[in-house]
């Protein structure tokens, strides 16, 4: 599978005999069924330039395409509410963007809510959720104690700390019993996940949860990310709702979670907004009693971000060229992690022809630091900007100083041009 991968999948179009039949000829896969392809980098190559020359490394989070990701959501009729899942990147400029657009926040750790409520003390606690996952006792007494609803997919902390949760709003996340995702690390369901409760223990968890006199109000489940079938979406809701009708009549919510596939390349197709629209409409009028919720975090910063990187050296050996950068893994390590593919252009020479194939490397001492394999860009030279996109996601959330090596400084790029730290 890896060496499918790597011949096949991560390549650009054949420098002798051009693309594919369907990357050629089917509409179908052309770039213009992309509803958010993340080329606004290419109208804004100039103020990228300039930020890379000055700032490189730097992550920059484009405004105007945040706000084009939640107006797609937003016109889901079948879709009562929205939040942002924040692990996918919590830069402050970009939660205070979806805070004035009325966007929630689904937070994962202590660290996380309070962040959150550092930025918006007032915020109404219903637009918030806490989700931890095998977390210690006082990550969940501190969220009760900020009045923000729980998220719980275990017996344990009903059965040890009954007592925290008198009195509070919880949802439960449920296994569907199978995972989906682009990588095995993001599927989140299955015997083989740590994540959900089993469906045979939800009889045992409302017992314990009447007992400690807290009250189910939703039914939650994540199936993994970058899951492309909007027909997994409406098996989900339809689970939870009979989960709620049969075992918690107080629940009245049904969140989805997140997972909404992002195209990474040149020509993939987008995600159905319609199809996944009309099969939860179909829901909704089936069970109007339901709130239908989804906490999307890489659907809606992934295609607003690029990480901007300077050329450093340039190296062939045998038939293999490389082209070094000045940041690597201790930014972006989903490549190395997932084997995730993001598209990697010279940006100082954007409009010129791309002859060379070459793997992007960065200064890490580890042959894992690769930022991809065999791409075809325009040659470049030392000091030019390199722009890898589809990079808004599990960029700098997941960044580190391995090596001592200071990682990519986060900007905020508006549409008027200002640039915000």
């Amino acid at each position: 599978q890896r060496l499918h991968w790597l011949f096949f999948q991560n390549v650009g179009r054949d420098t002798q005999f051009g693309g594919t039949w369907t990357q050629t000829f089917d509409e179908a896969l052309a770039p213009a069924v992309d509803t958010g392809t993340p080329e606004w980098w290419h109208e804004r190559r100039d103020d990228l330039q300039r930020i890379g020359e000055q700032h490189s490394p730097a992550w920059v989070l484009y405004e105007p395409a945040l706000d084009a990701a939640v107006a797609e959501l937003r016109s889901l009729d079948s879709v009562d509410d929205v939040l942002y899942s924040i692990k996918a990147n919590n830069h402050a400029p970009a939660l205070q963007r979806f805070h004035d657009l009325n966007v929630g926040f689904e937070c994962v750790s202590p660290g996380e809510l309070e962040h959150v409520l550092g930025l918006f003390p007032d915020i109404d606690r219903d637009r918030l959720l806490f989700t931890p996952n095998f977390a210690p006792h006082n990550d969940y007494q501190a969220a009760a104690s900020a009045g923000v609803p729980i998220t719980l997919d275990s017996l344990h902390p009903l059965e040890h700390w009954p007592d925290t949760f008198r009195g509070q709003r919880l949802f439960l996340r449920v296994d569907p019993g199978r995972g989906r995702g682009h990588h095995a690390h993001v599927r989140t369901a299955g015997e083989q996940s740590k994540f959900g409760l089993s469906l045979d223990d939800i009889p045992r968890f409302a017992e314990l949860a009447e007992k400690a006199g807290a009250t189910v109000v939703g039914i939650h489940a994540h199936s993994g990310s970058g899951i492309e079938s909007p027909e997994v979406w409406k098996e989900v809701a339809l689970l939870l709702i009979r989960t709620a009708r049969h075992h918690f009549p107080d629940a009245d919510r049904v969140n989805l979670g997140g997972g909404l596939s992002v195209p990474s390349k040149i020509g993939q197709r987008g995600f159905d907004l319609t199809a996944f629209d009309a099969l939860l409409r179909s829901v909704r009028e089936a069970h109007p009693r339901f709130r239908i919720m989804i906490e999307p975090g890489r659907y809606l910063v992934a295609r607003a971000g690029v990480l901007l990187t300077r050329v450093t050296q340039l190296k062939t050996k045998g038939d293999t060229h490389y082209v070094g950068v000045d940041t690597g893994m201790n930014s972006l390590i989903r490549p190395t992690l997932y084997g995730a593919y993001h598209q990697i252009e010279n940006l100082t020479h954007l409009d010129a022809p791309r002859s060379l194939l070459a793997n992007i490397v960065g200064p890490i001492c580890e042959s894992g630091d690769t930022l991809g394999f065999a791409r075809l860009i325009a040659p470049p030279t030392e000091g030019d900007v390199m722009v890898i996109a589809t990079a808004g996601a599990y960029g700098a959330v997941m960044s580190s100083r391995y090596n001592l090596r200071t990682p990519a400084r986060e900007l905020y790029l508006r549409g008027d041009g200002e640039v915000i730290a």
